[in-house]
């Protein structure tokens, strides 16, 4: 006698964990980092939280494993925060150009024309640049949250229209500048951002998820 195939998902390890990154890239997308959690990512891919545990660490690590960065932000931009306010733009901009300069330039620039052309894997893109890389840039300024929020997405605007027209588009003269040349042309304008008195008022719409 033939039983019919079992229906529902497969449990395979391979499959489940595809699943759970399926659901994570898309709860993130959606409702932001400080806003899913682990249970609800297993929930949604059908599988035990426990198995979701065994995988990762914590939500940092699923998380992380969802962009696939080509390098840790923690390293990278470990000493930015260190940094003297009032020179913050410059250590910024260097460490950033540093790494895009470096082996990881493939990587990122798949990540960049990825975020351009999903809205799902922008919204990963842009928790990200919040999250693991403006909070060191944002670390210890004084201001309200509705100020820093400003403040990062001016700062945000700044470095993702310099890494699209520098290795993106390879427009000139910034795609032949050197870093030297960049910092004294663009640090002035980060800096700005992160210390000095800004236009108008009030915190902007929309702005980004900061949660931890």
């Amino acid at each position: 006698m033939r039983t019919s195939p079992q229906r529902g998902r497969r449990q395979g390890r391979t499959t489940s964990r595809e699943l759970v990154l399926g659901s994570a890239r898309k709860l993130f997308a959606e409702h932001g980092y400080a806003a899913t959690s682990l249970r609800e990512v297993a929930r949604d891919a059908g599988v035990d939280p426990a198995m979701v545990h065994h995988w990762y660490a914590g939500k940092e690590e699923l998380f992380n494993a969802c962009v696939e960065l080509p390098a840790d932000p923690a390293q990278v931009l470990g000493a930015v925060s260190e940094t003297p306010a009032e020179v913050r733009g410059e250590a910024l901009l260097r460490a950033l150009l540093a790494l895009w300069d470096s082996a990881a330039q493939p990587a990122l620039l798949a990540l960049l024309r990825s975020a351009t052309a999903s809205k799902a894997q922008g919204a990963l893109v842009r928790q990200v640049l919040f999250k693991r890389i403006l909070t060191r840039a944002l670390a210890g300024l004084p201001g309200s949250r509705e100020e820093l929020d400003r403040r990062g997405a001016l700062v945000a605007s700044q470095l993702i229209g310099l890494m699209v027209a520098r290795y993106l588009l390879r427009a000139d003269p910034l795609a032949s500048a050197g870093h030297d040349e960049l910092v004294a042309l663009v640090g002035p304008v980060l800096q700005h951002y992160l210390t000095g008195t800004l236009a108008g008022g009030g915190a902007t719409t929309g702005s980004p998820d900061h949660g931890t």
